[in-house]
């Protein structure tokens, strides 16, 4: 069985590939994640099993965004969970605007397969990037 930090970073390396089908195949499948609330395309709240997190929240968010997140820190807890933070960077489909958004993400890992997830973003520089310039007067 993998280590839990492996199963974390082969999430990171499929959401930038953006390759749905490796990371339908680390998810367990009682899965269940918590994204910030506030986060755009209505990709933020409770999502449960792998399905229907990949397609409410990061489909969702890949429709709108070509993004993905980059894990500059790592720390593993006592009790076995998974601490990362870094940034969120690409730009908006529809105004090609880019954007950079910190997040933490609390992973937990069983059986080998990603089990839970806690997401916290900085939602307005989401919401920032979908938003046309203002025209100058």
């Amino acid at each position: 069985m993998p280590a839990a930090s492996d199963v974390v970073e082969a999430f990171y390396s499929a959401a930038q590939a953006a390759d749905a089908a490796a990371i339908l195949a680390i998810l367990h499948p009682d899965f269940e994640a918590h994204t910030a609330p506030g986060m755009p395309c209505g990709a933020g709240g409770t999502f449960h099993g792998p399905r229907e997190t990949l397609t409410r929240v990061w489909g969702a968010v890949f429709a709108e965004y070509d993004t993905a997140p980059y894990a500059q820190t790592w720390h593993e807890t006592a009790d076995g969970m998974i601490v990362v933070t870094g940034h969120y960077r690409g730009a908006a489909r529809a105004t090609a605007r880019p954007y950079e958004a910190e997040f933490v993400h609390l992973w937990r890992v069983k059986d080998g397969l990603l089990s839970w997830l806690h997401q916290y973003t900085d939602t307005s520089h989401w919401h920032a990037a979908l938003r046309p310039e203002a025209q100058g007067t």
